[in-house]
């Protein structure tokens, strides 16, 4: 492999790192994600902990969390006792499992947080400069709870209508079958 494709892995791996970041997730896990995508063929943990350059029990813990998120897919060798991973390639399907697990964990929490602390505020009995204080943050927080809850409303629609996109192609592609 020639040093600008290497560098141009190595620069994509470092990459996904920073987007599962971001997205609240460890980076080891972008960089096995990334690793994984850009293989021809499936590739052991062995071979993960060699092209990522973390431990085994990192490389692990991270596959088994990109398994369950749908992202990799385990790969079975005859009359060889290692897994194998591949990458999932359409990310429509991606998306919309990260959606849902973000949606169900963190988004729920951090909406929760925000309608407690709004019932907080409004439940003080704060007067004068706290008064002034109090209806302040009931202003903030109300606007950040519709906010939230736009952008909850929002996902819960993308992740339904991903369902009937596929819902529709499977009874389309039923319906040619008979």
């Amino acid at each position: 492999m020639t040093d600008e494709i290497t560098q141009a892995r190595e620069h994509f791996i470092q990459g996904m790192s920073r987007i599962t970041h971001f997205w609240g997730f460890p980076k080891a896990m972008g960089a096995i994600y990334g690793a994984i995508y850009l293989s021809p063929q499936s590739v052991s943990l062995d071979e993960l902990v060699e092209l990522v350059g973390v431990s085994k029990g990192a490389v692990s813990t991270n596959v088994r969390l990109l398994e369950r998120l749908g992202m990799v897919h385990r790969q079975v060798q005859v009359g060889d006792r290692k897994d194998y991973y591949l990458a999932e390639t359409d990310f429509w399907k991606v998306a919309r499992t990260l959606l849902k697990e973000r949606e169900q964990n963190e988004f729920g929490l951090a909406l929760r947080t925000v309608g407690e602390s709004l019932d907080m505020v409004a439940s003080s009995e704060a007067n004068g400069s706290d008064a002034e204080l109090a209806a302040f943050y009931q202003m903030r927080l109300q606007e950040m709870k519709g906010f939230f809850d736009s952008l909850d409303s929002l996902v819960a629609m993308l992740i339904t209508l991903d369902e009937l996109r596929l819902n529709a192609l499977a009874r389309f592609f039923n319906n040619i079958k008979k």
